[in-house]
């Protein structure tokens, strides 16, 4: 089930669980559902972040056209607070953020859109994240955002107390940062 979150293309996805006296079980990805919300559903790949300790903070990261990536974000142990930033300029939302809690316990999951940036604070310790991403990952199209960037005023739960250097130095935003290449 899709539900549309604030920001343009941006939805809230939950899979119902089927249960029975061994446990449950749920589908965390379907293209041909995504698809027939307008959604992209190709998955070129997987991926998995852990992060060993409370208030850690990763992103806001993005990769520029023609590398562009939609995403499903899931939290599979713990809790974040996810955000997502829509940094595409003909967007009606665009420079708007959302932030929504997810859990391992409901499993809920936020579909990430092509063009925008994606980051999470970890509201727990041990968490793991589960990524399934529509583009594979090219370093010189990669970029990223400051997670206190003033051009969007994310309001964060609690204050981070672990940040990658490289996330933290990211500049303040640049509008032409979102579709050039560097170099």
């Amino acid at each position: 089930m899709c539900q549309p979150l604030p920001l343009a293309g941006a939805y809230l996805v939950s899979s119902p669980q089927h249960r029975d006296e061994r446990g449950w079980f749920a589908r965390s990805w379907c293209a041909e559902e995504l698809a027939a919300k307008g959604l992209n559903g190709v998955m070129a790949h997987s991926s998995f972040s852990f992060n060993a300790k409370l208030a850690t903070l990763r992103g806001l990261h993005y990769q520029i056209a023609p590398h562009q990536e939609a995403k499903l974000v899931t939290c599979v142990r713990g809790a974040i607070w996810d955000v997502i930033v829509d940094l595409r300029p003909d967007s009606p939302t665009f420079r708007r953020w959302h932030g929504e809690d997810l859990d391992s316990q409901d499993l809920r999951a936020v579909y990430v859109p092509e063009g925008f940036a994606h980051g999470f604070l970890t509201r727990s310790d041990e968490t793991l994240i589960l990524y399934q991403i529509s583009a594979t990952y090219a370093e010189d199209y990669g970029r990223g955002i400051r997670w206190d960037d003033p051009a969007f005023a994310i309001v964060w739960p609690e204050r981070p107390t672990l940040v990658s250097t490289r996330d933290a130095s990211y500049p303040d935003f640049d509008p032409q940062s979102t579709v050039r290449p560097s170099g």
